[in-house]
C-alpha cells in the first residue's frame, strides 16, 4: 500500500511543475483532467491526513508565484480559484454543502438563485480604476501578488480607460475578467505567423497568455485580444448586492459582459444552463472549459465564506475535457494540392471531448521542433475549436530516452521528387505538379462547394476515380459522359448515382468565371481574390495575355498573387488543362464587367477584419460591393480604409504600420449609410 505522506509529496511535486508550466511558461504540460485528478487525490490524502497539511501545498495556493521580469501587484482582494465539479450530480453535491453552511451560519432562507456564467479559457486579470480612470493592471499570480502589466492591458480596446457609468465614480475599484483570443482571430493570427515564419501558438489560452506577459507592449498592441467581465474585487464606493447588480454596473461601466449570462431559481435550472453551455461550446468564439456558477446574494456570499483557496459560494462546473494525454507512435507526411508537405501524428486511440482520436495535425517542421515532439513521446492532445485535433506539447518528465526525434524527407513521401523550401517560407514543397497526391487533392478542392460545387463528387469519390484511371486532372471531370459504362461497372456505382454525378458535372459549367479561377487552385486565389481577379481579367485568353506587372497594379490582386498567377501559366500542362475546361463548355469569361454601383465606396479598396456584430465577413464584402467598393482580403498601401472588429489581429497591425485608415463597425455603417465621411488616416476611430 503507498505511504500516504511519499504519496503527498510526489503529487504536489506534480503539481507544482504543472502549475509552473501554465500559469508562468504558458505552456501546459498536463491535459486538465489529469491536473485536476491530481489536485482531487491530494485533498483527498490531506483531508485523512490532516497532519500532512502544509501551508505551502498547492491546495492552499491559487495560481503560481509572479515571473521576475515583472513588478508585484498586490491584490486588495485575494483572487482565489474555484473548487471543480465534474458533472451534474457533484454539482447537486456542492449545492447541498452550501445550502448546509448557510443554514449553519442563519441565512438558511437566503434566495436560492444562482447566475450561471461561461468559465473562459484565458488569463485571469486584476483592474484598477480610481474616481474612474483605469491607474493598474495585473495577472491573477498566485492569488494574493500579480504580476503588473498596465501597459499592456492598456492596447486592449475592449478595457475602458475611463469609466462610462454616468454618476460620480467609486473611489476605487478593482474589475475582474478574463483576457481572451477569440477562435476565429486566433485561427487567422496563427495562421498569419505560419505564413511569417513564426512560431504558432498551442492554443487560445497560451496565446492570450503569452500576448498579455510580453515586456514589449507594442508586440500585445499587435495581438488580437479581447476580454469578458465577471466581477470585481475590492471596493470603496460600490456595494452592489448581487452578483447580477455587479454585472450590470460592468455592462454600463464599459466592459463587455456576456449577454447569455443567466439568473436562475434553484439549481435545478441552473444545472439545465450547464448542460446547455456544454451543448453550444463549438458554436461560441471563444474556448469555454466549463461554466461558472455563483451565488447570487452579496450577503450570503459572504456568509458562506471561502475554505482554502476557494469561495463555497461559487464553483465551476468542468466540461468533458478537450484535451487528453496519449502515446505518439509516428509522424507521417501528407502532400496538399500546391505541393505543401503538412507532417501530422499517428497516436494510440484517445478519447478526447466524447470523440476518439487516431490523428492530429503537426503543421510543419518548425512547429514539431518548436515542441520538442519525439516519436513514442506522451504527448497532450487537444480538439483545437472542438474540430480539430493538434499536439499541444510532450510530457518532457515522462521520457525514457528511447524517443527518436522527428526529420522532414528531403524527397517527396508520394512521388520521390527532391523538396524545396522557398525563401521566406516555413513549408516544405514537392514541385513537382504531376505529383499524384496533389493531383488528387486539386481534384477534391475544384469539386467542393465554395469551388465548382459538384454534388457526388467528394473525396472517397474522386480517389476512386483517380486510381482506377478514369480522371487524371480536373479537365478529365467533364470527359466522364464519354465513360458511363466505366463508371457504372465500379462497385457501388449504380445507374441513378452515375445519371446523378453526370447531371451535377454538366451543371457545374454554368458556375461564373470567378469560381473557375478559384476551382483550379491557383495559390493565393481564394474566392474574394478570384473574383478580384476575374474584374481584372475577365476572360481567359485576358489572363493569358496579361503580364504580372499588369496583374499586381489592379485593385485587389496584388504582387503577391500576380505572381502566382503568373507561375500558373508559366506550366505547359495548366494551360492545357484550362483549354481543355474551355472546350468542354466551361464558363472561361465574365459576360460583361459587373457594374460598378454609384454608391459611397465608389473607388474605395476596404478589408474587414476580426468578429463583426451585426454581419459576417461575407456579409460585409458583399455590402461593400453593394456600395461600390472593393473588398479584398490583404491590407496594402492601395486599401482605403480596414474595418475591425474585436480580434482584429495582424491586418490591423499592418494598417497600423502603413497609415490605412482604421474604423469600428459602428462607423463603417454610418459610412454605408453615407452619415459619416469615407475615413482618411487622419480620420480613424479613435480606440481601434
Amino acid at each position: 500500500m503507498t505511504d500516504p505522506r511519499q504519496r503527498a509529496t510526489e503529487l504536489t511535486e506534480l503539481i507544482r511543475s504543472a502549475s509552473e508550466a501554465y500559469y508562468v511558461h504558458d505552456q501546459p504540460v498536463v491535459d486538465d483532467a489529469v491536473y485536476d485528478q491530481w489536485m482531487r487525490d491530494l485533498i483527498a490524502i490531506e483531508m485523512a491526513h490532516p497532519d500532512l497539511v502544509h501551508a505551502d501545498s498547492p491546495t492552499q495556493q491559487v495560481g503560481a508565484p509572479i515571473a521576475a521580469q515583472f513588478s508585484p501587484v498586490v491584490h486588495g482582494e485575494g483572487m482565489l480559484s474555484l473548487a471543480n465539479a465534474r458533472g451534474i450530480d457533484e454539482l447537486r453535491e456542492w449545492h447541498r454543502r452550501l445550502r448546509d453552511v448557510l443554514e449553519s451560519r442563519g441565512y438558511g432562507d437566503a434566495p436560492d438563485q444562482y447566475v450561471v456564467e461561461p468559465k473562459i479559457d484565458g488569463l485571469a486579470i486584476s483592474l484598477t480604476y480610481e474616481h474612474g480612470r483605469f491607474v493598474r493592471g495585473a495577472t491573477r499570480g498566485d492569488g494574493r501578488v500579480g504580476e503588473d502589466v498596465t501597459a499592456n492591458l492598456r492596447t486592449i480596446a475592449a478595457i475602458p480607460q475611463l469609466l462610462r457609468r454616468p454618476g460620480a465614480p467609486p473611489a476605487r475599484v478593482e474589475v475582474r475578467g478574463e483576457v481572451y483570443l477569440p477562435l476565429a482571430a486566433f485561427a487567422e493570427f496563427n495562421a498569419q505567423r505560419a505564413r511569417d515564419g513564426l512560431p504558432t501558438f498551442a492554443n487560445p489560452r497560451n496565446a492570450a497568455a503569452g500576448s498579455l506577459r510580453q515586456m514589449d507592449s507594442r508586440i500585445t498592441a499587435e495581438r488580437p485580444l479581447a476580454l469578458w467581465a465577471y466581477g470585481v474585487g475590492a471596493r470603496d464606493g460600490l456595494e452592489p448586492r448581487s452578483q447580477m447588480e455587479i454585472l450590470e454596473w460592468l455592462a454600463d461601466a464599459g466592459f463587455p459582459v456576456n449577454e447569455r449570462i443567466a439568473l436562475l431559481d434553484g439549481i435545478d435550472a441552473a444545472a439545465q444552463a450547464c448542460a446547455d453551455w456544454e451543448s453550444d461550446r463549438a458554436s461560441v468564439d471563444f474556448d469555454i472549459d466549463g461554466a461558472v456558477v455563483k451565488l447570487n446574494d452579496i450577503a450570503a456570499q459572504e456568509a458562506a465564506g471561502a475554505v482554502a483557496r476557494a469561495p463555497r459560494w461559487a464553483v465551476a462546473f468542468k466540461f468533458a475535457p478537450t484535451t487528453a494525454t496519449t502515446v505518439l507512435r509516428e509522424i507521417h507526411v501528407n502532400v496538399g494540392r500546391t505541393g505543401a508537405l503538412v507532417p501530422y501524428a499517428v497516436m494510440d486511440p484517445v478519447d478526447v471531448g466524447g470523440v476518439t482520436v487516431t490523428r492530429a495535425t503537426l503543421h510543419n517542421q518548425e512547429d514539431i521542433a518548436r515542441k520538442d515532439l519525439r516519436v513514442g513521446d506522451v504527448v497532450v492532445v487537444q480538439r483545437a475549436g472542438e474540430v480539430i485535433p493538434q499536439v499541444v506539447a510532450p510530457l518532457v518528465q515522462r521520457r525514457t530516452g528511447d524517443e527518436i526525434p522527428f526529420v522532414m524527407p528531403d524527397h517527396c513521401p508520394v512521388c520521390a521528387t527532391a523538396v524545396v523550401q522557398p525563401e521566406g517560407e516555413v513549408q516544405m514543397r514537392c514541385p513537382n505538379r504531376s505529383c499524384p497526391e496533389q493531383i488528387v487533392q486539386s481534384i477534391e478542392h475544384f469539386a467542393s462547394r465554395g469551388a465548382m460545387d459538384i454534388e457526388g463528387l467528394g473525396e472517397k469519390t474522386v480517389l476512386r476515380l483517380f486510381t482506377t484511371g478514369l480522371i487524371s486532372d480536373v479537365s478529365d471531370i467533364y470527359w466522364l459522359h464519354e465513360r458511363r459504362e466505366a463508371l457504372l461497372a465500379l462497385e457501388g456505382f449504380k445507374e441513378t448515382s452515375v445519371h446523378n454525378l453526370l447531371t451535377a458535372i454538366e451543371e457545374s459549367k454554368a458556375r461564373p468565371w470567378a469560381r473557375v479561377l478559384h476551382a483550379i487552385g491557383i495559390r493565393h486565389v481564394g474566392e474574394v481574390t478570384a473574383q478580384a481577379l476575374a474584374d481584372v481579367v475577365g476572360s481567359f485568353d485576358a489572363l493569358r495575355g496579361a503580364s504580372a506587372t499588369q496583374l499586381a497594379d489592379a485593385d485587389g490582386v496584388g504582387p503577391i498573387v500576380a505572381g502566382s498567377v503568373v507561375e500558373f501559366l508559366s506550366s505547359e500542362a495548366n494551360v492545357r488543362m484550362l483549354e481543355r475546361l474551355q472546350s468542354a463548355g466551361l464558363t472561361m469569361a465574365q459576360e460583361e464587367p459587373r457594374l460598378r454601383v454609384d454608391g459611397p465606396l465608389n473607388g474605395c479598396v476596404v478589408v474587414a477584419t476580426g468578429t463583426l456584430e451585426t454581419m459576417t465577413r461575407d456579409d460585409a464584402r458583399a455590402r461593400i460591393a453593394l456600395a461600390g467598393g472593393t473588398a479584398t482580403d490583404s491590407v496594402s498601401r492601395k486599401t482605403t480604409f480596414v474595418v475591425a472588429g474585436p480580434g482584429a489581429g495582424s491586418k490591423l497591425a499592418t494598417a497600423e504600420r502603413l497609415g490605412v485608415a482604421v474604423v469600428d463597425e459602428a462607423a463603417f455603417l454610418e459610412i454605408l449609410d453615407g452619415r459619416r465621411p469615407v475615413p482618411s488616416e487622419e480620420t480613424s476611430t479613435p480606440g481601434i
